[in-house]
This record gives structure tokens, C-alpha cells and sequence, in this order.
């Protein structure tokens, strides 16, 4: 019985003294997912430049530039000599949103004039981007892609899923708050 003890307890310090058996790290790659979304938004992009390009070619009387963030825009009214905003500067504007067929969305009276403190308070990126563009008192016509719209989720309301828009901007005030170098 002894004999039979010693060799249980030499078979437990043998069993006992291997450590814990360390695991392979269970790593999956994400980068088919990466690639299918990055194709997948590509070829939404695609095909909305292509929308907003049949909007510019149906809408002769505006003179659209492209900008370098993924729109087209164009002046309705345009005023000479002003100053735009920049970052800190103090502006109302008021605004509605169309789809590219220029059926409305959403009109100035239901979204309101807003009251925006240029790049210093959230906003759409649309707008962000678009005010910019204008002088007081100008109005511009903003062709924009979803991503920079309300994007693959839309609004939850009257504004689909990777829906591009229309936006008619009208800046109708603009107080400067800052200097050129402020805004660096």
C-alpha cells in the first residue's frame, strides 16, 4: 500500500509541474470583410456620380463646378465682392433638401433657419461643407452624395438609405467673429 501511495504522489509532482498549456490566439482576419465594404462603396459612389451627373445634365440653366470633397455645386444668385465664411464666423441660413429629381423632401419651412457658428458646431457634412461656398445673401445648389448626406441609414424618415440630395442653400446672414488667421 505504501509502494502504491509513492507512486501516486510521483505521478501527481510529475502531472503536477507541467504548466498551463498555453492557447494559439483563435485570429481571424477581417480583411475579406474590409474588401467586400470598400468594393461595396465604390460601387455606390459609382453610380450616384452617375445620378448626379444626368441631374446636371437635365438642369442647363445652373453652371455646376465639382469641389474637391465629392459634390457639385452651382450659384442660383450670386453677389459680388463679400467674403465667405470661415471657421468661428457667426451665420444664419436657411435651407431645403430635394432628391436629384428635384422633388421635395424637406422645404425651409419645415427645417427652419439655423443659426450655426462656422466649424465649431456639429452639422451635416452637406452643409458643413456647402456654406462655405456662399457669400450673404447667396444661394447655392448643392448636388451631394450620400456619404455626405444621412449616408447608408438615411434619416429614419423621408430620407432612404445611401439616398444622394439636393440641397438649396440660402446664407442670410454672416457675421465675422474671426480673423484669416484664426481660422488656421
Amino acid at each position: 500500500m505504501r509502494i502504491l501511495t509513492i507512486f501516486f504522489l510521483a505521478f501527481l509532482s510529475l502531472v503536477s509541474c507541467q504548466g498551463p498549456i498555453a492557447r494559439k490566439p483563435t485570429y481571424q482576419s477581417n480583411q475579406l470583410n474590409i474588401q467586400a465594404s470598400v468594393e461595396r462603396n465604390k460601387k455606390i459612389n459609382r453610380q450616384q456620380q452617375q445620378l448626379i451627373a444626368q441631374a446636371i445634365e437635365k438642369d442647363s440653366l445652373l453652371d455646376f463646378q465639382s469641389s474637391a470633397y465629392g459634390y457639385w455645386f452651382a450659384l442660383e444668385r450670386k453677389v459680388p465682392s463679400k467674403s465667405k465664411p470661415i471657421t468661428g464666423d457667426e451665420i444664419t441660413f436657411s435651407y431645403k433638401i430635394q432628391n436629384l429629381s428635384g422633388e421635395i423632401i424637406y422645404d425651409e419651412m419645415e427645417l427652419g433657419e439655423v443659426n450655426y457658428l462656422v466649424d465649431k458646431e456639429d452639422l451635416l457634412p452637406a452643409l458643413r461643407y456647402a456654406i462655405k461656398e456662399l457669400k450673404e445673401t447667396e444661394i447655392g445648389v448643392f448636388l451631394m452624395p450620400s456619404f455626405l448626406g444621412f449616408g447608408y441609414q438615411g434619416d429614419g424618415d423621408k430620407i432612404g438609405i445611401n439616398q444622394p440630395l439636393r440641397f438649396t442653400i440660402q446664407l442670410n446672414s454672416l457675421k465675422k467673429t474671426s480673423t484669416p488667421l484664426d481660422s488656421k
